[in-house]
């Protein structure tokens, strides 16, 4: 835990203090944030970090060292009765604090506290604002050496996913190969090249691709003709200690492309284009930007070209040492993402369109670093043809 650091960014956010909150593990943001061990709570126990001046420790007395790993003034409770004494008395100093917390609950992600401690400490005479963005600083925020990483991992992937798209056409033309066989070719590939991921690669054809979350089994696939419109969707990080994850999706066809893949294909190219060059812009003029507005002028793209109702989920999430990460999603249809995108921070713009008899997504992942935000791997102008 980088106490300066917390204490600074609620400064410049007015904040008075951050009080964070857990019991049974219900929050994982705040053992990751303070750096705690894994702990078995059974009890609760809260900390509070004030702008300027010493945290402050309360803790239950069958449970009284959980939080001996961090600084500042301990203090116990065993009562109920108690417990509302000491909060009300720590909370007094402070008008205005952040918890882990989204009105209208409009960033799920963070919103962790439960209605009835946000009761309790609004009757102190205490506002409650949402921690978000301070999430988003001290989770999503990488350093030099994660951004290597994730590099590595775009060098690494790359290659895979153009020798895929060979393989397939070979291997169709030469006896026949089938969407589960990809995903495995593809995890050994990851393993060849010391990726690691959280599940394998997403390999849809036709309709399976018209499912933004289709994964083949062993026992639930379908083999891929000439013709086929073929989706991969790829994200695995380099298997070292903080690496951070790339996230892609490419789209391509077995064969000769119809006229109605050209141009879903294209429509949705241009909307992840917008999307991207509209951070890039806004970095460029020195803006601030949140990540309801890319998903907006993204968005806009497919409604425009009249397959609004087929792209159903956001434009892109915050990406990590988690292939979803804490910080800013690129979000104004699941939630309204109100987070800014933040310097040092990475995520993905992947806008899609799904019909019955096949689906595209175009992704590709965007860096904010040194003043300019980037796309940091290739971008897919045309299908694969293959």
């Amino acid at each position: 835990m980088d106490l300066t650091a917390i204490q600074q960014a609620l400064r410049e956010q007015d904040f008075d203090a951050w009080l964070f909150y857990d019991h049974h593990h219900r929050d994982e943001i705040a053992y990751s944030i303070l750096g705690l061990p894994e702990l078995h709570v059974t009890r609760r126990w809260f900390y509070l970090i004030p702008a300027t001046g010493d945290p402050v420790k309360l803790n239950h007395r069958v449970e009284p060292r959980h939080l001996t790993s961090l600084p500042g003034e301990q203090q116990h409770y065993g009562a109920w009765r108690e417990l509302h004494q000491k909060l009300a008395a720590i909370l007094k100093p402070y008008k205005r604090i952040a918890m882990q917390y989204s009105p209208n609950n409009d960033i799920m992600y963070v919103s962790l506290v439960d209605g009835g401690m946000l009761e309790l400490i609004r009757g102190f005479g205490v506002e409650v604002g949402s921690s978000a963005d301070l999430v988003s600083r001290f989770e999503a925020s990488l350093s030099d050496a994660q951004i290597a990483t994730h590099f590595a991992a775009r060098d690494a992937m790359d290659p895979i996913m153009a020798a895929a798209f060979k393989e397939i056409g070979h291997r169709v033309r030469n006896g026949g190969w089938d969407e589960w066989g990809v995903r495995q070719w593809l995890g050994e590939a990851f393993a060849r090249e010391h990726l690691v991921t959280d599940d394998l690669p997403i390999v849809g054809a036709n309709e399976n691709a018209g499912n933004p979350h289709y994964e083949p089994t062993a026992d639930v696939h379908k083999p891929i003709h000439e013709g086929d419109l073929v989706l991969l969707d790829m994200w695995a990080k380099k298997d070292t200690p903080g690496a951070v994850y790339y996230d892609i999706t490419w789209t391509g066809v077995l064969g000769q492309p119809s006229d109605k893949h050209q141009e879903i294909f294209h429509i949705v190219r241009d909307a992840r284009k917008a999307g991207s060059g509209k951070v890039i812009d806004a970095f460029a003029r020195g803006q601030r930007i949140a990540g309801w507005e890319v998903d907006e002028v993204t968005r806009a793209v497919i409604d425009r070209a009249g397959y609004g109702e087929w792209f159903v989920h956001r434009t892109g999430h915050s990406i990590g040492t988690s292939v979803h990460g804490n910080g800013a999603n690129m979000d104004n249809l699941e939630t309204r993402d109100t987070r800014q995108i933040l310097t040092n921070t990475l995520f993905s713009v992947e806008p899609g369109i799904y019909l019955p008899e096949f689906g595209v997504r175009s992704e590709v992942d965007v860096l904010v670093h040194n003043g300019r935000a980037q796309v940091t791997g290739p971008q897919q102008e045309e299908l694969v043809i293959f």
